[in-house]
């Protein structure tokens, strides 16, 4: 692979990276669900940089799913929830975005370190995409552990599956039929949480999950 195509892809597989400490960042659930279709667009870039360099035409697919269903189709209907359910306020976090932060850098560089070091006979494409992959799939797990509204646990879990996508395309891509059922599961899994939201929306006048163990507390 040239300079060029390498240098790209770096660029774009960072630039998810950064776009992933944007999502930790936001205070306000229009704000996070726009830097999400933004998260969601650098990765259908990433993968379909990755099509065209590895000579491999169906990533042309995976990107195309990851921008119409994730950059667009997804981050619509959420701001629709959102708007029906009239939750327009800042996100409660179970710490600071200070901390949080912190605590991101420190994920991503401990990826850095265990990545690189464990795939020293990788091509050296795919080992600093798997870094930044793999660092993708931490900032998206913490976003789930110190947010408690249930929207940003949706967010987080599907910017981090967006790492395990950039991880499967950055060790030479998966088979298309994989990518197309991961693809409607994600979608699924979307349309049963909207529910979810909806009915702990209907029943607690509220979508922070911390309710759910003040009423389970309660009717111990």
């Amino acid at each position: 692979m040239t300079g060029l195509f390498f240098d790209v892809a770096h660029l774009l597989a960072g630039g998810l990276v950064l776009m992933s400490f944007a999502l930790i960042y936001q205070d306000r659930l229009s704000s996070l669900i726009n830097v999400f279709a933004a998260h969601a667009t650098v990765l259908a870039l990433a993968v379909a940089w990755q099509a065209y360099a590895q000579n491999a035409p169906h990533l042309y697919v995976t990107a195309f799913i990851a921008l119409g269903f994730k950059a667009i189709i997804i981050p619509v209907a959420l701001q629709r929830i959102i708007k029906r359910l009239g939750i327009h306020r800042e996100i409660e976090t179970v710490v600071g975005v200070g901390p949080t932060m912190l605590a991101g850098i420190g994920l991503v560089a401990l990826s850095m370190v265990v990545m690189l070091r464990v795939t020293e006979e990788a091509d050296r494409l795919a080992r600093e995409d798997l870094a930044f992959a793999l660092s993708v799939v931490l900032l998206g797990l913490l976003i789930m552990v110190t947010r408690r509204n249930a929207v940003s646990l949706i967010i987080g879990f599907m910017s981090l599956e967006n790492g395990l996508v950039l991880a499967a395309t950055g060790a030479k891509g998966m088979p298309l039929v994989v990518e197309i059922s991961v693809a409607f599961s994600v979608l699924i899994a979307f349309i049963v949480i909207g529910v979810f939201l909806f009915r702990i929306r209907e029943r607690f006048e509220t979508i922070d999950v911390s309710a759910l163990d003040r009423f389970r507390e309660g009717r111990e």
